[in-house]
Order: structure tokens, then C-alpha cells, then sequence
């Protein structure tokens, strides 16, 4: 398996009769997570590799920032209402997204996922104690978009408070999202050939985890148990 599964070390409030799914998220020992290998490298023999969609031309890795650009970076384009909520945990976590060294998704688009509103409810960043847990989903993520050579386009949400949640039209009383493990993804081509991609990716051993087909979007978990819809 390309991503080692390791214990968590905590369980979500609203998920605890899923613990033992839970159980398998953590980041120790991904190592091959974060080099620079694409996926299919790993997944398949050349015998057996699918096609690759491929968008013309590509993407390269982001710039990474540091220090003071980081900083400056971690406010850009977010409502002011909600940076105001969010305070110093703004440039903490987007430090932490740069820890990922994400080859084709940059903590600004996970970020602004979080500074949404539902009538007179903002959602929120995500409890810093489960930052990792997105941390494991980011980096699937990642995989998917090194192995089609694109850009992830947008992360549609994220982690979602219970009390945005509520306010999210489908949304359910136990998702994935409130753990913080489950990101819904936009890359520049078709949602449907993302789905179809994710869940080869996903049953050739890349993660275990939901994988959902929408029409303008994929949701992908990591959840430790293999589901589809």
C-alpha cells in the first residue's frame, strides 16, 4: 500500500460509533507521501498502467513561502469577518500546509475552503489537534493530481464546524467532514473522469477511504473503509 496507516490519537465528537474506521487515519510513516514519485509509480507494472489524462501543458510545483511571505500570504482574498474570527490560527495552519510540501495544491485553496458562510453561520477552521488527519487527505489528494499531471482546480470544502454543516444543503449529521478527513475536489476536467480515477487510484491500493461522484465535483475520504456513491 502506497500510504502506511497508522492509529489516531483522537476521536471526533461527532463520529465516536466510527472509531473504529477513524483508527486507521494518521500521517506516521508516509514516507512515500511526500516525495516526488507519481502514484503510478508505485501502483501499477507498465503492463497494467491506464491511461493517463493529461491537461496541456501541465502544472509545476507552487513557489513555497516562508517567513514573513507566509504571513502575508495566509490572508489573501479571505473575507475580513471571518479573519477575524480566525485570528492567528490563519498563518499557524497555512505553516502546517506548507509542511506537506504539496506538489500541485496550495494551502491558500484549502484555507479559503473554510472561510465560507451559510446565511448568518461562518464555518471555521478545523480543531488544531486534527490537523493531521487532513493533512493524510491533502496528500492523497496531491497523489491524484501528480498522476493526471493537472493543477487541482478548487477544494470545494473541507472541514465543516457542525453548526455550518447543519446549514449544508445534503449534508449529513455524521460526515466525514466534520472529522476533518474528507475534502470535496474540482480538477479541470470532468468531475465524473476525477471519480472514476479516484476510485481505480484508491482500489489499487493508494488509500481506503468514500469516494463520491457528483456532477461538478468529487468527494474523497479517507475514512479507512472503502465506500462508493
Amino acid at each position: 500500500m502506497l500510504f502506511p496507516e497508522s492509529p489516531a490519537t483522537d476521536n471526533p465528537s461527532p463520529l465516536t460509533s466510527r472509531r473504529g474506521a477513524l483508527g486507521t487515519l494518521g500521517l506516521a510513516g508516509i514516507t512515500l507521501a511526500a516525495s516526488s514519485t507519481p502514484a503510478s509509480a508505485f501502483l501499477f507494472s507498465k503492463k497494467d498502467t491506464p491511461p493517463v489524462v493529461q491537461v496541456k501543458g501541465g502544472s509545476p510545483a507552487p513557489t513555497r513561502k516562508t517567513g514573513n511571505a507566509i504571513q502575508a500570504a495566509s490572508f489573501e482574498g479571505l473575507p475580513q469577518a471571518w479573519v477575524a474570527t480566525q485570528g492567528s490560527l490563519i498563518p499557524e495552519y497555512t505553516r502546517y500546509l506548507n509542511s506537506l510540501k504539496l506538489q500541485r495544491l496550495e494551502p491558500q485553496q484549502v484555507i479559503a475552503a473554510h472561510a465560507k458562510q451559510k446565511g448568518v453561520v461562518w464555518n471555521r477552521l478545523p480543531p488544531k489537534q486534527w490537523w493531521t488527519r487532513m493533512g493524510y487527505t491533502l496528500r492523497v489528494v496531491d497523489r491524484i493530481a501528480v498522476y493526471l499531471n493537472m493543477p487541482v482546480e478548487e477544494i470545494v470544502s473541507a472541514y465543516r464546524c457542525p453548526v455550518y454543516n447543519a446549514q449544508c444543503e445534503g449534508a449529513k449529521v455524521g460526515s466525514w467532514h466534520q472529522a476533518n478527513v474528507a475534502v470535496d475536489v474540482k480538477f479541470p476536467v470532468k468531475a465524473s473522469v476525477i471519480t472514476a480515477t479516484t476510485r481505480n487510484l484508491r482500489d489499487r491500493g493508494l488509500f481506503k477511504g468514500g469516494v463520491g461522484g457528483y456532477s461538478s465535483f468529487t468527494h474523497i475520504d479517507t475514512r479507512g473503509v472503502n465506500n462508493n456513491w
